[in-house]
């Protein structure tokens, strides 16, 4: 479960060279990126009308989706670099090498890879890794029994219909505490157990029929377990929140004592769920306490057998991609192509790395950081950080709608604002997880644990905040409200989002706009709830937050009236805190860039474009892609971002200085300024 809010977005890697010992010719200056590519244009489109498909048309004509994915665009382009070709240069480069010490990190990522693309091994051991696990849970006869093996799963990230984590108490952020919330849907939300339109009782038709398939293969007893399976789990997505309910931190922190939770749900065996995790907790934050009562009283009521075909089924579906080609196959077919679109696997050495990636990424990290993010790039990206804050300092004292006492809070707020940049400053210490090169279930297994221990291992501590939450090779960045701050790993620092040698429109309409973006998280629906010191506490006058509240509605219910495809509209609820987010970073990024201009002669067109139109362009080139529809259908009940087209077409028309650039009037690109909102 998600303890710490990461709310993500992207940014990449500047490289720098070495300096010279010998004097040598100068070198050749490497050919320039386009800093907006012109080919990308349909000029047959009007740019008030849409923006997206005018600025975008001709790449998304030109770059179809590769079967191997469910969309294709500016994330992917750079995720495939980092990924597919410099991890994949560091990895190669390393299983390259013999006799490598038992626990080194260099040993670990070359055992993983082999363990990955030995298919032999991988195909001659079929379902058995996965054998003791399966008897355990077969073992069971009572509900107690069954809170056990729930407890021993979940060390290996598989959760049930609960789970435990520990992070910063949301009102004592300088410490940790114990988190439980809800788990245990195969389809994720619960929506997905309620629609009733055909391209939703489809994915359930094929669900029921990828268990059944999938449970063949493991010599599963039961007659139609796929169909037994989607009836529990209907039954508990029932009494479980909504992930838009999931966003409101205020009603979902209720500390409690932990008797109070065995009497909230009394048939399960709590002690012996934390027994077997090597917890002896005292206080718990309760996410629902109404869902334990609901589920526990769901739990009495269903037949052993079938919580324990559930329980198999959970870690069988977790396990699934990791074993013999049929699984793997049945798997993908569910998951990757049904859910999501995709009409073919990527080749197993590409998905050798990209696990590899997944669960030794921080080791990893630290070489990609090595070879790929010189310490003198934190500079740039940190003097980009402080205009941006400048900035927002400087929209704050502008706000019409918020009292001089709440803005006061909030430039204390903005003040408090810390950032990391690239990489750790220091690195944790994962020699002690078991790495083999035959065993590829236990080797996952082992990260897992390992990972489950280290987290644990922070209840009741104080909070470290050298702690991140992405590796450095992400192409994405967070806000983490608990520790009031902004995260930008190296894996971002690189065009589109950020380019040397691109004007500065460009680069403020990209990589300005997305710091911006993060800091905004501060102060958005979700964000806007802590404090300085990243503590849930109000800072707000009433009328301030009634004011607040207002604009932000009026937003959400402008997105929830985008359809996307038919019968599926954009989650303006949901997608709130990402919408405001941009609105708010390609204001900052706007005006942190005029700001530039000060004294100066504003920049002669380029392309025939102005400054303020290139602005624009940059932030649509961050955002150009296609995407499948079933990729799509998933993301608007699923995913708080919006599809990026909206990403675009979405903000733009609620930017008066967008509709000036672009000469707008009385077209879908541009409000009348009372329709307009306008927040940060």
């Amino acid at each position: 479960m998600n303890i710490n809010k990461a709310v993500m977005l992207a940014l990449p890697a500047i490289l720098v060279g070495a300096a010279a010992f010998v004097q040598r010719p100068p070198a050749k200056k490497p050919a320039k990126v386009p800093a907006f590519d012109l080919t990308s244009l349909d000029r047959s489109v009007d740019p008030c009308t849409d923006f997206d498909q005018f600025a975008n048309g001709n790449w998304k004509k030109n770059n179809p989706i590769p079967g191997t994915e469910s969309g294709w665009g500016a994330f992917n382009v750079l995720d495939k670099e980092n990924k597919e070709v410099r991890v994949k240069g560091i990895i190669l480069n390393i299983v390259q090498k013999s006799n490598l010490a038992k626990g080194t990190e260099e040993q670990q990522i070359s055992d993983f890879y082999r363990s990955f693309v030995d298919t032999v091994t991988i195909a001659k051991r079929g379902v058995s890794p996965l054998a003791p696990w399966f008897d355990k849970i077969n073992a069971v006869q009572t509900l107690a029994d069954w809170a056990k093996v729930c407890g021993e799963l979940q060390q290996y990230n598989i959760s049930t219909i609960w789970g435990f984590g520990v992070g910063a108490d949301a009102k004592n952020s300088k410490w940790n505490t114990l988190y439980e919330g809800q788990d245990g849907l195969t389809l994720g939300e619960k929506s997905y157990y309620e629609r009733t339109d055909s391209a939703t009782v489809k994915v359930r038709r094929e669900l029921v029929a990828t268990i059944n398939q999938l449970a063949s293969l493991a010599a599963f007893p039961e007659t139609n377990p796929g169909q037994t399976i989607l009836d529990f789990e209907t039954k508990l997505a029932k009494f479980q929140l909504a992930n838009v309910e999931l966003r409101d931190p205020v009603k979902n922190y209720n500390k409690s004592n932990f008797a109070e939770l065995k009497t909230l749900a009394p048939s399960f065996d709590w002690d012996g769920f934390t027994a077997a995790q090597g917890l002896t907790p005292d206080t718990i934050v309760l996410q629902n306490k109404q869902y334990l009562q609901q589920a526990d009283a769901l739990v009495k009521s269903t037949p052993i057998e079938t919580l324990k075909l559930y329980t198999r089924w959970q870690l069988l579906g977790h396990y699934a991609s990791l074993l013999s080609k049929p699984f793997d196959d049945a798997n993908f077919h569910f998951f990757g192509t049904v859910m999501a679109g995709r009409k073919e696997q990527k080749d197993r050495v590409t998905r050798g790395i990209r696990a590899t990636d997944a669960y030794l990424g921080m080791p990893l990290g630290k070489l990609f950081a090595k070879q790929y993010f010189p310490e003198s790039s934190k500079q740039k990206v940190s003097e980009m950080i402080e205009n941006v804050r400048t900035v927002f300092g400087q929209r704050i004292d502008q706000l019409s709608w918020m009292s001089d006492s709440t803005k006061k809070m909030a430039h204390t707020k903005l003040a408090s604002f810390t950032y990391k940049i690239g990489y750790p400053d220091k690195w944790k210490d994962y020699s002690t997880i078991d790495i083999n090169p035959a065993t590829l279930v236990e080797n996952v297994m082992a990260t897992e644990k390992w990972r489950h221990k280290d987290n644990l291992s922070k209840l009741g501590k104080p909070v470290d905040k050298t702690d991140w939450g992405m590796t450095p090779q992400t192409v994405n960045a967070y806000y983490n409200p608990l520790n009031n701050e902004v995260v930008f790993p190296a894996g971002i620092l690189q065009p589109p989002f950020f380019n040397p040698d691109a004007d500065d429109a460009i680069n403020y309409g990209g990589i300005i706009a997305v710091i911006g973006h993060e800091f905004t998280h501060g102060f958005d629906d979700e964000g806007s709830q802590y404090d300085a010191d990243g503590n849930l506490k109000n800072w707000w006058t009433a009328s301030d937050r009634a004011n607040f509240d207002k604009l932000t509605s009026k937003y959400a219910d402008y997105f929830s009236g985008i359809e996307v495809l038919p019968g599926f509209n954009i989650n303006g609820k949901l997608t709130l805190g990402e919408n405001t987010a941009d609105l708010g970073g390609l204001t900052l990024a706007y005006y942190a860039l005029k700001n530039s201009f000060k004294g100066k002669a504003e920049p002669k067109p380029i392309d025939g474009f102005t400054w303020q139109q290139r602005f624009f362009l940059g932030w649509a080139q961050v955002w150009h892609g296609n995407q499948t529809e079933a990729s799509l259908r998933n993301q608007v009940q699923t995913n708080p971002h919006a599809p990026a087209r909206n990403r675009i077409n979405g903000p733009f028309p609620h930017l008066k200085e967008f509709a000036d650039a672009w000469h707008c009037k009385n077209s879908k690109m541009a409000l009348a300024d009372t329709a307009r909102v306008v927040i940060w």
